[in-house]
């Protein structure tokens, strides 16, 4: 059995799982464990990718511990500030691109881990200094290397949050903490500044269809629902019955229960509140030249009872706001390598890129924005398995091959644009990095 050298596009979070996952598999003491290697590159200086970038600081993920265990043995490397396959962005402006090819030529295997980076955009609501991506917010409070500028927020009251997912909730909460919560967490200096001279009130999160539909899990909504300055609007008792003949999971019954049950704090008592707007989907935003307030246009739906899909009644509200954020996912950056624009992500199936053999997807990359950290895992492991049943023989097709062979492929070698990145320092690596996070804890 030939050496299995593996590159990984991408340093987030599937990327260390499925890296995790091959050398618990293969541990040193393996036969065949000398014949492995796994080198991670990624576009930003930093690793860890959503869990670094994408969840809320208050929300801190248990899994670094685990990549930092898989980054201690030899045969992982990491490469950071390496843009593979794709164009130069304001999040890595000085990042060493490199080709697919160029890992094609020194790798027996391929990963793409790259994730989904571009936020999927409302037709209605065209970006704009106050309509703006929830990346952009989550970016911000994040301190992304893209540095995105701060959301107005002393000059705002209203803010309306388009989508039902966890991300929705996540930049809600973070609008309706005391600072004073948050500064015990990792959120940067520059961001609690502008936190401590919001003027928010109220933030509206508006969804088209109900709550038996609605993305986000119960544990973000009871977070909601426990705010200390904050209360949710009651709902209207029939936006929670369900459709005729149709039977709650157990999930949609907890969440049921807990938008039955209201927010810890009593409407009314509290200085700031939220509400959740069901069956509401935005139609357009117009401002207003003497005031300066902004009114979303909104239809009122309903679900088809056949498709379960939200069709207009014919009513439609408007809503007065200051701010809108619209959350309505990610797709793959469509200049990405191995990315169908059909798809919105690689064309794989069972973790397989379709055509091409000893080539893989994971997570997002694979499958689009979709699931959490733990669903991210299981595929991540499934994906590792399929890599080493590959490698040890057990695949009987034979795809197109673009990958090394084991007789050509130098072990321990990277492309030497790499090599040299990093002895020039542009090229940071899992230790550089590791060195720059034990200071900043520090401090």
């Amino acid at each position: 059995m030939g050496p299995l050298k593996l590159a990984v596009v991408g340093g987030g979070p599937s990327a260390f799982y499925v890296a995790s996952r091959l050398l618990s598999l293969v541990p040193p003491a393996h036969p065949s464990a000398s014949q492995l290697r796994v080198h991670l590159y990624d576009r930003l200086w930093a690793p860890h990718g959503l869990v670094r970038y994408g969840v809320a600081p208050d929300h801190p993920e248990n899994c670094v511990h685990k990549f930092d265990e898989a980054a201690k043995d030899g045969r992982l490397k990491f490469f950071g500030n390496v843009n593979i396959g794709g164009v130069p962005t304001n999040a890595s402006p000085a990042a060493l691109s490199l080709p697919l090819s160029t890992l094609f030529k020194n790798y027996t295997h391929l990963l793409l881990a790259s994730g989904c980076t571009v936020p999927i955009l409302h037709p209605a609501l065209p970006p704009s200094d106050r309509c703006v991506p929830a990346l952009s917010v989550v970016h911000w409070y994040t301190a992304h290397p893209s540095r995105p500028p701060p959301p107005p927020l002393d000059k705002t009251s209203h803010v309306s949050v388009i989508g039902h997912g966890n991300v929705s909730l996540d930049v809600a909460r973070m609008l309706l903490t005391d600072p004073a919560i948050l500064q015990k967490y990792d959120v940067p200096e520059h961001v609690l500044e502008v936190l401590r001279r919001s003027s928010v009130k109220h933030v509206s999160i508006v969804g088209r269809r109900g709550p038996f539909q609605a993305a986000f899990t119960t544990k973000e909504l009871r977070e909601m629902m426990n705010l200390s300055d904050a209360s949710m609007v009651p709902l209207d008792p029939s936006v929670l019955e369900p459709l005729p003949g149709e039977t709650p999971t157990r999930q949609q019954t907890r969440t049921l229960q807990l938008l039955q049950k209201g927010s810890k704090n009593v409407f009314g008592t509290t200085p700031k509140t939220w509400s959740l707007d069901f069956f509401r989907s935005p139609t357009g935003l117009a401002s207003s030249p003497e005031s300066g307030s902004l009114s979303l246009s909104l239809a009122h739906t309903a679900l088809d009872p056949a498709t379960r899909r939200a069709v207009p009644t014919g009513v439609s509200s408007a809503l007065a706001t200051d701010l809108v954020v619209t959350s309505l996912g990610h797709r793959a950056d469509p200049a990405g390598p191995l990315v169908d624009p059909e798809l919105g992500h690689a064309r794989a199936a069972a973790g397989r890129v379709v055509g091409l053999r000893n080539v893989y997807a994971s997570g997002w990359a694979a499958a689009g924005a979709r699931g959490v950290l733990a669903s991210t895992m299981l595929d991540a492991h499934a994906v590792a398995d399929a890599i080493l049943g590959d490698w040890s023989g057990a695949r009987a097709t034979t795809p197109k091959e673009v990958m090394a062979s084991g007789e050509t492929v130098e072990l321990e070698g990277v492309p030497e644009e790499v090599e040299g990145g990093v002895r020039e320092g542009t090229v940071t690596t899992y230790e550089e990095w590791k060195r720059v996070d034990e200071e900043e804890v520090r401090r």
